[in-house]
Order: C-alpha cells, then sequence, then structure tokens
C-alpha cells in the first residue's frame, strides 16, 4: 500500500523541504523528478554492481528493479553505487590485501552517500564477500529502515558429468603442480567450472553472509539462495522495495532487529551450515555498528552447541542452488527453531518475528540437503573457535568434512603467503608439518589476506589433512582442511606467533579448542626481547590507512569506535 509520511520527521526534509531548500530542488528537477516525487521520502538503492566479476554483474538491474516496488510504497528511489574486491580475482597476489580493507571502504562509502543526500530509507544489493558485511554494516551504522539482498549465487559448472565450482579449479592447480593433471585438463576444467553470473556456489563467505542475511532478519524470508540467473530474482527486487516502505511507515529500524539474539541466531546458522570462517570476523564487526559486544569468542561458544546439518561444499556435497531447492535458509531454521536453537521472538523486516516467518514453512523430508537437527552431519557446529598459548586473542578452524581434528607437529615458517605457495608449488612441504603464515594479518600484512590459492593447491598435492596451516590472517570459505586463521595476537603486534621458530612443536586440538605452543617460557621470554617489530610495504595509500586504525581480529578487524561511542545516530538527523 501506499503510505502518507511527513516528511518534517525524515532525513530528506534537509534537501527538499521549504524556501531555503530551492538551490537542492533545482538539482532533482534537472534529473526530470517532479515536485510531487520530490515531497516524497528519498530512498537509497545502493547496488555493489560493477564488470569486475560474475558475483556482481546483475547486481546494477536487480536495483533498479527495486525501483518500482519503492514507487509502489510511495517513495522516491535513488540508486548509486559502491566498490566491490571479488576474492576469486584477487587470491593468491597482493591484491587480496585490499579484499578486507574494502568491506570497511563498502560500508564508508554507503554510509557517506546516505548522509550527504539525506536517503530516509535503504536497501542493499551485494554479490562478493566483503561487499555483503559491508553493506549490512552501513545499514547498522545509519540505522534508517534497511533491506538486504543478495544478488544470488552461480550455478554449478559441469566437468565430466559432475558440478563442479571455481574451487575445483584452485585445487586442481596443485594436481597439475604434482603432476596428476595434464595442462589441457586444467584449461578444460577452467572454462567450465563458473558457467554464467553470481557469486560462488558453495558455502563460501557470500553464501555464509547470504545466510546471516535472512538470519539476522535484514533479508526478505528465502529470497537469498535464489540463484542469480533466475527471473525470481527481479521479484525479490521488487519486493524488497515495496516493504522497505513499510518499514519506514513502522519506524522499524536495523538496530530493532540486529539484537544480541539475533546474532546468537546468525551465529548458529553459519555453524549449522558449515559456514565460512570468515563469519565469526564479519559478525563482531557488524554487532560493532550496532553497540553489542559480540567477539570471536561469543561466536565460538555458539558453535560448540550448533549441530552442523546441511551438507555443502566445500565440506559435503551440495551448493546454494540445491539448497534453494531443498527450501532455503528457512527450512534450515524450521529444523532449528522446533528443537530450541533459535530466538523466535527477533523482529524482522517483514514487521513480524523470525518465529512468525517460519511458522509459513513446512519441514520438507524428501529433500536430501538440510539434516533434521536430531540427525545432524555431527553433533558440534562445522566451524570451531580455538584458544591457548599460541593464540591468547583466539583463531578459528572449520572442521566441517574434515576426519581430522587433533594435529601435532613441528613448524614450518614463512613470513608471508607467496613464500608459503612457492614451496607448496615446489612440493617442499613435508608431511606432518605445521606450516604457520604469518605477518599476514589485518594490521601486518595489511589487510588480512586469505589463503585458498595455497590451500587448495596443498589438497590438490593430496596433502590437505596431512599437513596443519596456522597463519593471523584468514581463509577463503571454500577453504578446507586443516587451516587455523584469525590467529591473535598478530604478528605484528608482537604475538606469539611472531616468536614461532622452524621445529618448535604446535599442539592443535579442534576437539578441546585449544592451540599450543610447545616451548618452554624462558625460551620465549628470550625470543621475545630479541624481536623486532617488523614495518609493511605500504607506506601511504588506503592500506597504510587501515593498518593505522584496524584493531585486532577477535573483535572484526574494525577500524572505528562503533556505536558505543555515538552522540547521535544518522536516521534521527
Amino acid at each position: 500500500m501506499t503510505h502518507q509520511f511527513d516528511k518534517s520527521k525524515l532525513p530528506s526534509r534537509h534537501v527538499s523541504v521549504g524556501p531555503e531548500r530551492a538551490p537542492h530542488r533545482s538539482y532533482y528537477y534537472a534529473m526530470g523528478i517532479s515536485e510531487e516525487d520530490i515531497a516524497k521520502p528519498f530512498v537509497a538503492l545502493a547496488s555493489a554492481g560493477n564488470d569486475s566479476a560474475p558475483c556482481n554483474t546483475t547486481l546494477d538491474a536487480q536495483a533498479d528493479a527495486a525501483r518500482a516496488g519503492v514507487i509502489q510504497g510511495g517513495g522516491m528511489p535513488r540508486r548509486f553505487n559502491t566498490i566491490t574486491v571479488t576474492d576469486g580475482i584477487a587470491m593468491g597476489h597482493q591484491g587480496m590485501k585490499s579484499s578486507l580493507v574494502s568491506r570497511e571502504v563498502i560500508a564508508d562509502s554507503v554510509e557517506l552517500s546516505v548522509r550527504g543526500h539525506c536517503y530516509d530509507a535503504l536497501v542493499g544489493f551485494a554479490g562478493c564477500d566483503k561487499s555483503l558485511p559491508g553493506m549490512m554494516m552501513a545499514m547498522l551504522r545509519l540505522n534508517v529502515p534497511s533491506i538486504f539482498v543478495y544478488g544470488g549465487s552461480i550455478l554449478p559448472g559441469r566437468y565430466h558429468d559432475r558440478d563442479v565450482t571455481v574451487v575445483d579449479v584452485f585445487e586442481a592447480v596443485g594436481q597439475h603442480a604434482a603432476g596428476n593433471c595434464p595442462l589441457k585438463d586444467l584449461t578444460e576444467l577452467e572454462k567450465v567450472a563458473c558457467p554464467g553470473h553470481g557469486a560462488c556456489g558453495g558455502q563460501y563467505t557470500a553464501n555464509t553472509m547470504a545466510c546471516v542475511g535472512e538470519a539476522i532478519g535484514l533479508s526478505l524470508p528465502n529470497s537469498n539462495m535464489v540463484p542469480a540467473p533466475y527471473s525470481t530474482r527481479e521479484q525479490i527486487a521488487v519486493a524488497a522495495g515495496a516493504q522497505v516502505m513499510e518499514l519506514l511507515a513502522a519506524n522499524i529500524r536495523p538496530r530493532d532487529i540486529c539484537t544480541r539474539e539475533a546474532f546468537i541466531n546468525a551465529a548458529r546458522i553459519v555453524a549449522a551450515t558449515g559456514g565460512s570462517t570468515n563469519g565469526a570476523l564479519h559478525l563482531p564487526a557488524m554487532a560493532h555498528e550496532a553497540g553489542i559486544e559480540f567477539d570471536l569468542f561469543d561466536v565460538a561458544e555458539i558453535f560448540k552447541s550448533t549441530p552442523y546439518i546441511a551438507d555443502l561444499k566445500p565440506g559435503g556435497k551440495y551448493v546454494a542452488k540445491d539448497m534453494y531447492e531443498a527450501g532455503g535458509v528457512y527450512m534450515l531454521m524450521k529444523t532449528m527453531l522446533e528443537n530450541g536453537l533459535l530466538f523466535g521472538d527477533c523482529l524482522t523486516v517483514t514487521g513480524k518475528t523470525l518465529g512468525e516467518n517460519i511458522d509459513q514453512v513446512t519441514w520438507n523430508p524428501d529433500q536430501k540437503v538440510i539434516y533434521d537437527v536430531k540427525a545432524p552431519l555431527s553433533p558440534t557446529g562445522g566451524v570451531v573457535g580455538l584458544r591457548g598459548s599460541l593464540a591468547p586473542n583466539g583463531a578459528i578452524v572449520k572442521v566441517a568434512g574434515m576426519h581430522r581434528l587433533q594435529f601435532t607437529g613441528p613448524a614450518r615458517v614463512f613470513d608471508c603467503e607467496e613464500d608459503t605457495f612457492a614451496a607448496v608449488e615446489a612440493r617442499e612441504i613435508n608431511e606432518g608439518e605445521v606450516i604457520v603464515i604469518r605477518y599476514e594479518g589485518p594490521k601486518g600484512g595489511p589487510g588480512m589476506r586469505e589463503m585458498l590459492s595455497t590451500t587448495a593447491a596443498l589438497y590438490g598435492l593430496g596433502m590437505g589433512e596431512k599437513v596443519a596451516l596456522i597463519t593471523d590472517g584468514r581463509f577463503s570459505g571454500a577453504t578446507r582442511g586443516f587451516c587455523i586463521g584469525h590467529v591473535g595476537p598478530e604478528a605484528a603486534d608482537g604475538g606469539p606467533i611472531a616468536l614461532v621458530e622452524n621445529g618448535d612443536i604446535i599442539r592443535i586440538d579442534a576437539e578441546a579448542g585449544t592451540i599450543d605452543l610447545d616451548v618452554a617460557a624462558d625460551v620465549l621470554a628470550e625470543r621475545r626481547a630479541r624481536w623486532v617489530p617488523r614495518a609493511h610495504d605500504y607506506q601511504s595509500g588506503a592500506l597504510w590507512r587501515y593498518a593505522a586504525t584496524v584493531g585486532p581480529a577477535y573483535k572484526g578487524a574494525v577500524t572505528h569506535p562503533g556505536a558505543s561511542a555515538e552522540t547521535h545516530v544518522y536516521a534521527d538527523i
């Protein structure tokens, strides 16, 4: 329905109401906007669309489709764009240092555009990894009525009568290095692995955070698992545009929706789906925008009591398209709520509670992707938090699909990812070693690179669970094997990982949640006395600024004080 809005109480009054705003209105007339439309609420359609990668190529069209819904609800839609850095293309080289930094730039750029133009509501469209949390962080920071829309995942590729994803290509690089994949086969695979538009299809970071969007209540029910090429995505965009006007009329804001209980729900969905370890980085960052204390240890504690019930790649069999066909995120949440694992009274963008939304879903016992909570793939979540003498500020590991949960071995130390990858490709890594990659943290990298090229190459060599890998950097949601990220304090801050030497024994127990360095305290004290901080190579520009302001990974690697330090909220200007 179309509502009547009092613009005297909305941010857009500052650019559209009163004689003193005549110069501002002249710009709107220049774009062909009528006096009647200028009198309506201004709704931002923020798109991370671009031609950089298939994750983002449909976003602008989806954002434009949302215009019809906004107009239907009595608003005036205005589209603007923000950046993305696509991890699959940035992976394995210096470009990956830009990835996590882009999350902050996305949030900042959306904030600045909304503030500068005084928009009253926001619908955000994102496709690739960091653009999802970045968009949701902006929504929580601004606190205007908002809806998050995921652009959708890519369909699986077909190679020799089996479904494949880009991860198969990364792992084939390792197989090629081992002499087990001829170049012609690698070339054939790379040409079919990604058959069209959409984000990576497995339960990697993009789909993990898309699930979070629904679980935390910022996305329309069962909207985010719809693949990017499906025509249904246009209908979802229109519905989001219409529904944000309902939220504006009711003054339902993101911080009303994203309570601490909603963050607990979101963390449970990450664990239950065997989702990306990056969820434990992005959820604290989002909570920070809402003034909620919610760090890696809170996330890890929730993981301990959450069963793993969605059989998704990389640890399982299926991709996002299969989950959509099985009933989507709400089918997963149906069995979780029925078994007391979710807070059903959390508000959502429908204006109803999560429980009320879930009541509309009928459990499908015939689908194969989502298991009943009473018969899980494993009794605890697919992602586990670790803590110990090597990581006093915590670390994280994805255990979904892993057969080995304990590992003890001698350290093999590298001070950057490139040196590690070169050693892997030259087959210089030995079975039983614990590979340590340091100075790749948020500050030390800078930028906290993902290590998919290295971990996939290890898997391709058949070493995936024959070695362990730990880093103060992070891993792609597509990573599998005994790979532990977010080790903190990071090496650049003089954390214990900076003091490890080749041959030191490292003990990891993903069941007990521990990670320890077996070196005597007096030896570590001697090493610390000799330790000298390292300067990184980025002494100007965005990466310098990020390194100068970023906080620890266990708190989300954020770059500003957050909502707890606010003296006002944009939505109330």
